[in-house]
């Protein structure tokens, strides 16, 4: 049985799958999505390991330098994109939370803050040179990929979990992880619970219209383990629920759990426990609408600068005034004279978006430390840090 909140009328989003995605997905590039090949991440100053991930696809030429010889292949492209639109209108559309602490929330005044809020501004530097170009527009889990797909957003940056399902009937197309998260259980800490098994007949707090809830269903149904769901459209109304003792528990990515862990208690309510199991997989990024290879690129080249400018040890206050004699940098921050990658962003783009908004580092601390997660150890550190996962392909 499935219990709703009483805190709110419910009405299921239909899955819509748009013909128009369908059609230009099955030509759209899957290489944006990809992580790199056996080069550096980005810099040849370090050495890559000898096998990643999966090979990328690509149509940047080495330098000639490096003698080798590949066939150039142009790239016709439809102009007038999502873009183009984009860099007319001045502003990025971008689809978020205005309800999670430590992604995506809005004060009282009205202004957005967040780790997801932050990458809709780096996007925006980026591409238009101005941070603060952005139209936050506030979603819920069941109403995301409607916008993305009826064009009300220019891209989804929310706490969404890229899945097969999603990639292939959304219309989606789900570009460079920029946080690495998994699913769990918060209980208050004077239920003693600790195991799944603990929860047997419990009822269980849950968003509609998001992967928690098929996965609570999966492993609940794997263990033999009865309880009943109690589904609500957004946390506003899930969290005074779980407060008054609706449910049991609260399942959500472990990142979200922290954040109102240490939100109630923070506020004088009651001490929560975070269990340590991990349910699920759940790589959270940008997503646009399929069959835009120019937006995508520009999206993701755009998204992945915080990450390659912490790895060359440059932030806000030193990325403007690099001096170095380091070629891959000197790329980077748009100091190599006629190198192009033909991705349609300004030379300095990383530049801007580092220098306006922060490095991965700087992002990740400013938003995601306060709630409880520290980077040290965390998947969501450098690839050359212990349990690092991050990695960007060269920019070259």
């Amino acid at each position: 049985m499935i219990r709703r909140g009483k805190a709110s009328t419910w009405k299921r989003t239909a899955g819509v799958v748009m013909a128009l995605g369908l059609v230009a997905g099955a030509c759209s590039s899957s290489s944006d999505d990809d992580s790199g090949s056996s080069d550096t991440s980005g810099a040849e100053a370090t050495d890559a390991p000898d096998s990643t991930d999966g090979d990328t696809d690509t149509t940047d030429a080495p330098d000639s330098t490096e003698g080798e010889t590949t066939d150039t292949v142009e790239v016709v492209q439809e102009e007038g994109g999502r873009l183009q639109a984009v860099k007319d209108a001045g502003v990025v559309k971008c689809g978020s939370n205005d309800t999670l602490p430590g992604f995506g929330i809005v004060d009282d005044a009205g202004e957005y803050s967040g780790f997801d809020v932050d990458f809709c501004r780096v996007v925006a530097a980026a591409i238009l040179g101005d941070s603060t170009a952005v139209e936050f527009v506030p979603l819920t889990a069941e109403a995301r990929f409607t916008a993305l797909q009826s064009g009300e957003i220019d891209v989804l940056i929310r706490n969404t979990t890229w899945t097969a399902t999603r990639d292939g009937n959304e219309g989606a197309n789900f570009l460079f992880t920029t946080f690495y998260d998994g699913q769990g259980m918060m209980v208050p800490a004077e239920t003693g619970f600790t195991t799944l098994e603990d929860l047997a007949d419990a009822s269980i707090c849950v968003l509609s219209g998001t992967t928690t809830e098929l996965n609570l269903t999966s492993v609940m149904g794997a263990r033999g383990i009865a309880f009943t769901p109690v589904v609500f459209e957004d946390n506003t109304q899930l969290r005074p629920a779980y407060e008054e003792g609706q449910c049991e528990a609260w399942t959500s990515d472990k990142s979200q759990l922290a954040a109102f862990k240490s939100s109630i208690e923070e506020e004088g309510g009651a001490e929560q426990s975070v269990m340590s199991e991990v349910i699920s997989k759940e790589p959270l990024g940008p997503v646009v609408a399929d069959g835009d290879t120019e937006w995508a690129q520009a999206v993701n080249w755009a998204v992945m600068a915080p990450v390659q400018a912490w790895e060359f040890g440059l932030d806000s206050s030193n990325i403007g005034s690099y001096a170095g004699d380091d070629p891959n940098i000197q790329r980077f921050v748009g100091q190599s004279d006629g190198f192009d990658p033909g991705l349609g962003l300004p030379a300095d783009y990383a530049v801007q978006a580092v220098e306006q908004v922060g490095n991965y580092e700087e992002i990740y601390t400013l938003n995601i430390v306060p709630i409880g997660l520290e980077l040290a150890g965390s998947p969501n550190n450098l690839w050359t840090e212990p349990g690092g996962l991050l990695y960007v392909p060269p920019f070259r």
